[in-house]
Order: C-alpha cells, then structure tokens, then sequence
C-alpha cells in the first residue's frame, strides 16, 4: 500500500516584491528637518536599513537603534529606549525622534507610547524634541504601510489648529516617490504660488550637494513648524490610487479633527493623473494653470503623436510598490503599451480595482493583476505570458536576465544604476522623460535582434 503524500498546507516567500514596514518609517522621518529616526528593536534592522537605502541613495545615513539583546528580548525595551534618547540627544540635538518598533519588539509586546511618556515624566525641565512613534511590526504590513503609517503619526502627534495666512498653505502626501519627484512637486506649488506642507521631504536630506565638512543630520526637510501648520492648512492633497481607499491616513485625520478639505488623487504620472493635480491646484490657489504647464503638456501630446508607432501594441509587465505600479498602468494605457501583467507584494484587496480604474477596458481581457506576491511568482507567470519588457525596480533585474526582456528601471530600489535619486516619475516632464526611456529601450531591441541592423528610423 503506498502512503498518501503530504498535503502542502503553506507557501514560504521566495524574493519578496516588498521591503520591512520599518524600512519605510525610516524614510519618512529621514524626510523631516534635524530629525533621526530610531528603530526600536535589535541592531540587524538598522543595519540592513542603512545599508540598503544607502545603496539606492548614494548618500550617508544614520538610523538609530535601541540594540536589544536576549535579556531585551525576555524582560522589554523600555531601559533601552531611555538610553537611546539620551544618546541620541546628546550626540544629535535633533528637533525630532521618529521610533518606529520591529518585528521583536512587536511580538513581546513593548508599550512604546508608555516608554515615551515615562521619558518626557522623568526630564520634565528638559527642551526635549518632538517625539513620534509609529507601529511598524513587518509580519503586518510592508514598507509602505510604513511608510503611510509615519506620516499620519506626524500629523496626529503634531498637528494644530493655526490660522490659515492669506497665502493659502496646501498639505502635500506625495507619497513614497523620489528626491527628483519631490523637487519637482516644490516647484509646481510655487508657480501656484501655494504655500506647500511637503510630508515627506528628503529631496535635500537624501540627495543633497557635496559636502565640504560631515553632517551628522543632513540639511532640508520638512521643518516640526510646518507639521503643526498642516492643522490649518487650506487643504490636504493625498497622491496614490490604492492610498485612496484606506480610511485612515494622515488626510483623513486632519479632515476629521481640524476640518482641512482632502483632495485624493493617483500619484500623477502620465497626462490623466498630472491633469487631475493641476486641477486641483487651480482651484485651491483660484489661478490658471501657469502656461509653461500648458505648453509642457502640449509638447508631451506631440511627442507621443510621433512616438506612438513604436509602443503601440507592446506589451509590458509591471512590478513594485502598489501605489506606483497603478500610475504606471494609467500611463502605459495612455501611450499604448499593454500592461499585461501587473504585480506587487503588497495586499490589501484594493490593488486591482485601482488598476482597472485607470487602464482603458480594452485591455482588461489582456492583463494580469497580482497583489500580495513574490518574484518566484511574478516570474512563473511571465514565463506563460508574452512580454516585450518589464518595468520595475533594481530587484528584478536577475527576472529580466532569465526571461531575456529589457528592465526599466524605476521606483525604489535601484541598486544597480546610478541614478535612483534623479529618475522623474511625476508630472507632464516626468511622463516625457518615462516615454523617451521606454521608446529608445523597444528601438534598441529591434536594432539587436535586426539581421543587418540599422542607423536610420
């Protein structure tokens, strides 16, 4: 008689399609003026951390951490995080103390809300900063539940109820996008003449000019006074398509308590979403869209009109972070690309509906939607699907090599290039720069596969 097999009842991540929670805490309050972010858990987390933002951002990047140890780990943090602040107060003088929990600390259990009040009791004459906390246990959630989950921490443990100036101020959620995005978001708030609350910002702090002399925290951010403006701000804008489906973010609060109107859109890349942020912008400043926007977006329609011969047809499969995968898919519905596979190791049942939302119908019979998976995943699909290219993150690189398709290279992480701090995702320049990588990657490849080849198109 033979044995019955054992039923597989599990499957174990292989190459996750997503980063720690605290990972992406970490960057948020890296995104804060004079601020030092402080992981409350054992020291490989920082260290990972570090080094792995450090290999995207090409800049220097100091993570605390309160260094558990086995005792730590039986009998609680609460000695360790007293000892952290101290030091990190004494060595930093930050204006901000991000603490975002890990994994071990989560599962014993550390009341860190507790810890900080204890903290604050015990120095009560002290100038201590602003100190904000933020659960970030890896085993719920990715880095951009981190992520999304720091920047409504800052709001709620900072935010008050100030007047609104005659120059109306606007609460910007960019969301995780990069340094080049940020500097870019600045500009068009300026040319509205909006006052902008930029939460996060490190387009300085991570990506900032050469230094003559080390500084502990780099300069730029956004400053703890514009966190507590953002009570009394004329409005709030939230980027992300997913994002806009969960109930509680750092908009929402402040809608709740402080009455600020939220605006939530799609992160604004290609024309559809860029058009929706100008528009919003237009009527919460009262003015036109400046006319360099104008003829931008005017440039960008011709550009495709002569461009389109190329992508019509091709068929793309995108990966990385939900929010950006989904403007992605918008953008490439636009241009005529075919997003046949759309992937991402994030999950919370919305990633699907916010991607149909965006790409024309008559690709829907053709696409793939994935949420919640691993590249072993992503790249048994592909390998049942006909797929020119891939657009994604430095992570699939070694899918792009078996699979013999082209990477491009966007988002977050990009390891392998050099210029993960400079890509433009948003707006109507940050569509052209998108479609000119993608046009000349599908012209290269014709070229290589062509027998005799050719220098004329």
């Amino acid at each position: 008689m033979k044995s019955a097999r054992k039923t597989e009842t599990y499957t174990a991540t292989q190459n996750a399609c997503n980063l720690c929670a605290p990972l992406g805490a970490a960057l948020v309050f890296k995104g804060i003026a004079n601020s030092v972010p402080l992981l409350h858990g054992s020291q490989g987390c920082s260290t990972y951390i570090r080094r792995y933002m450090i290999s995207h951002f090409k800049e220097p990047m100091d993570i605390a951490c309160s260094n558990f140890g086995e005792k730590t780990a039986i009998f609680g943090g609460g000695a360790n995080i007293k000892l952290a602040l101290d030091n990190i107060r004494r060595q930093y003088h930050p204006d901000l103390v991000g603490i975002a929990t890990t994994c071990l600390s989560e599962t014993i259990g550390d009341d860190v809300p507790m810890f900080i009040k204890a903290y604050r009791d015990a120095n009560p004459d002290e100038d201590l900063p602003a100190l904000v906390h933020v659960a970030t246990p890896s085993y719920q959630g990715t880095h951009m539940q981190g992520f999304h989950g720091a920047v409504r921490a800052l709001v709620e443990t900072l935010a008050e109820a100030t007047s609104r100036n005659e120059r109306p101020a606007v609460n910007l959620f960019p969301g995780m996008v990069s340094p080049a995005d940020l500097r870019h978001l600045k500009t068009i708030l300026a040319d509205f003449d909006l006052a902008g609350n930029l939460v996060p910002d490190y387009s300085d702090t991570l990506n900032g000019p050469l230094w003559t002399e080390y500084h502990r925290i780099p300069p730029g951010g956004t400053p703890v006074a514009a966190l507590r403006a953002t009570g009394g701000a004329a409005a709030s804008i939230e980027c992300g398509l997913v994002l806009a489906d969960e109930p509680k973010t750092a908009g929402t609060w402040l809608q709740e308590r402080f009455d600020v109107p939220l605006h939530r859109l799609g992160l604004p890349i290609g024309i559809g979403q860029s058009d929706r942020l100008f528009q919003v912008l237009s009527k919460i400043s009262g003015k036109p869209v400046p006319e360099k926007y104008t003829a931008r977006r005017g440039r960008l329609l011709d550009a495709l009109v002569d461009g389109h011969k190329h992508l019509n047809g091709v068929k793309v499969a995108l990966f990385g972070e939900e929010d950006l995968v989904a403007g992605l898919a918008g953008f490439c519905g636009e241009v005529g690309l075919v997003p046949v596979l759309c992937a991402t190791g994030g999950g919370k049942g919305r990633f699907a509906q916010a991607v149909h939302k965006v790409v024309p119908e008559r690709y829907h019979d053709q696409m793939q939607v994935m949420e919640d998976v691993d590249f072993v995943t992503i790249e048994k699909a592909l390998e049942a699907i006909d797929v020119d290219l891939l657009i994604g993150h430095s992570k699939g690189f070694t899918m792009s090599r078996r699979l013999q398709r082209p990477l491009i290279r966007v988002g977050f992480p990009v390891h392998d290039r050099v210029d993960g701090s400079r890509l433009l995702h948003v707006g109507y320049r940050g569509a052209q720069q998108l479609f000119d990588r993608i046009a000349n990657t599908v012209i290269e490849e014709k070229q290589k596969k062509n027998a005799v080849g050719y220098t004329y198109y």
